[in-house]
């Protein structure tokens, strides 16, 4: 079973170097662009089942897919990005939030640590495995949730972990053992 795994298309946030988490930032026109081309791409696939995050952002992404594909686009609170808690909106290059976030079992004061984000999402991984055994699926979601799906498929130091990034419209392919 093949597994597709897409950030959403560029915010004004993203744009501007923020930290989205679960503040709802709308796609820009750019944002729209890449989810259109990744649509094109992604055509090739012949998905089966389109699954987002019920954050604005992932969601308009994956209808955007959905309608090029004539599929509908499921959604999954699993899918929803990590809640950076006072981080939300700060600068990504600030120091503090990153020292903050390489802490695996921080909260980030008020949000969500990495290991909870884990948890959720390998849940949702194995689910799928179970549910869809021989459909290609797609998940539409964000940075970090992407960083911890490519954690679920390939085994990583600390370092490896933070320095894997998925760009906004980017989309990477993963195969499930049978």
């Amino acid at each position: 079973m093949k597994l597709y795994v897409a950030r959403h298309g560029q915010t004004e946030w993203n744009a501007a170097d923020r930290v989205c988490g679960v503040t709802d930032v709308e796609l820009t026109s750019h944002g729209v662009e890449q989810a259109e081309l990744m649509a094109e791409k992604l055509a090739e696939k012949r998905l089966d089942i389109i699954i987002s995050s019920p954050l604005s952002r992932a969601r308009k992404t994956a209808e955007i897919i959905a309608r090029r594909l004539q599929k509908e686009a499921l959604v999954d609170h699993r899918l929803v990005e990590q809640n950076y808690g006072i981080f939300e909106g700060a600068n990504r290059k600030d120091e503090s939030f990153k020292q903050a976030k390489s802490q695996f079992p921080n909260r980030l004061s008020g949000g969500e640590s990495i290991l909870q984000v884990s948890q959720r999402v390998f849940n949702l991984l194995d689910e799928t495995k179970e549910k869809y055994r021989n459909e290609q699926v797609l998940l539409v979601s964000h940075g970090s949730v992407c960083r911890v799906i490519h954690a679920y498929f390939n085994e990583l130091l600390n370092e490896e972990f933070y320095a894997y990034y998925l760009g906004n419209g980017e989309w990477r392919e993963y195969e499930f053992e049978k």
